[in-house]
């Protein structure tokens, strides 16, 4: 490598490294609607942490797990779209709320609120978590179904 090339490469890691959250997150997404994946991959840090409901394996933990998990994704959504709502930053983390609307591979639209939370340092995120609005599993989420079928049959439902 050249001493140009050199001097090239450590400027760009230089301009990774100070990307305030909104940057980090723009470039994240542009290469998901890019179908980037080698430019998803470089918003991680090495022992990123992301957890998403609608992933074959929720929790992925250091960039393979993530790399997997956002192939897959990348090669599902024919067409994503995450369209911010409302974001909040401050020096190290943020919060995303986002109007969700997908097309999946077969022509399938998928639309959903979520909110993504995430932390970031020296130009990388370290952790995302999605909350999405549904239901808990299990006897929690069943509670509150009941419940509400029972209102809706008594005329209660809004």
């Amino acid at each position: 490598m050249s001493d140009h090339e050199t001097a090239t490469s450590a400027e760009a890691e230089s301009a990774l490294a100070t990307r305030s959250g909104k940057e980090l997150y723009e470039a994240l997404f542009s290469g998901v609607y890019s179908k980037d994946l080698a430019k998803v991959m470089s918003c991680f840090a090495d022992d990123a942490v992301v957890y998403d409901p609608h992933y074959p394996q929720p929790r992925m933990v250091g960039k393979a797990a993530i790399e997997q998990g956002m192939a897959w994704s990348l090669n599902a959504l024919v067409k994503p779209s995450f369209q911010v709502r409302h974001m909040w930053l401050d020096e190290n983390s943020g919060v995303a709320e986002i109007d969700t609307h997908h097309v999946l591979q077969g022509g399938m639209e998928l639309k959903f609120d979520q909110v993504f939370v995430f932390e970031f340092h020296n130009g990388k995120f370290t952790r995302i978590q999605a909350y999405v609005p549904y239901r808990p599993p299990g006897i929690g989420g069943l509670v509150g179904r009941l419940t509400g079928l029972i209102w809706r049959l008594q005329g209660r439902g809004k």
